[in-house]
């Protein structure tokens, strides 16, 4: 289990990664990349082992980091305590996998037929990559913000700012949890036009 970042430097992380920092980005890979593809491993080894055969797990790493990064820089998220960042990666690789299982199994992609003609995959991971392709940092974030409503952009600059959400439904009206709502449904939306379609609580 990855070791939580101490508080002081937990707070600048959270904080680098609000403004889109690069050099942050390319941090959050470093530390917790090798627990996000252990639980995938664990994953499809208690699940399914046979799902290896469709999933690549520096696929689903990508995607994860990707989202988090995201969310994270837009204000979705509330990351006050250090343990909670690797909780809510672990939890979103989870739901990734949870979320592709669904779709194979929507699109009748029976690996089952296949059994026992070929060995199965081998899980390892591939050549390592730079952080920089495994997280698009600014120009990624950019591409979001675009995206954002003007209405949405609002919520997300508070957010970014460290406003919480009562804070926000002050400056803005409606509810704390009617603007939360809001900024997810965006990042939902756009996630599904930018092809990261991630699940994330």
């Amino acid at each position: 289990m990855n070791v939580p970042l101490e508080p002081d430097r937990h707070s600048e992380f959270i904080r680098r990664i609000r403004i889109g920092d690069d050099q942050a980005a390319e941090e959050l890979v470093r530390l917790y990349e090798p627990e996000i593809r252990r639980e995938i491993r664990g994953w499809l080894r208690l699940r399914d082992p046979r799902l290896r055969r469709v999933f690549d797990s520096m696929d689903i790493c990508q995607s994860v980091l990707a989202s988090f990064f995201v969310r994270a820089a837009v204000g979705q998220f509330d990351l006050n305590e250090p343990g909670q960042v690797v909780q809510l990666l672990v939890a979103m690789a989870r739901n990734k996998l949870a979320q592709e299982a669904r779709f194979h199994r929507r699109q009748r992609r029976d690996i089952r037929r296949s059994e026992g003609t070929e060995p199965l995959a081998d899980f390892t991971p591939g050549p390592q990559e730079t952080p920089s392709q495994l997280v698009s940092q600014r120009e990624l974030l950019d591409m979001v913000r675009e995206r954002l409503s003007i209405d949405e952009r609002q919520v997300a600059d508070l957010r970014a700012r460290g406003c919480d959400w009562g804070a926000v439904a002050a400056a803005l009206g409606g509810t704390s949890e009617g603007r939360r709502k809001q900024l997810s449904r965006a990042i939902e939306r756009i996630e599904h036009e930018l092809g990261l379609d991630l699940v994330a609580d």
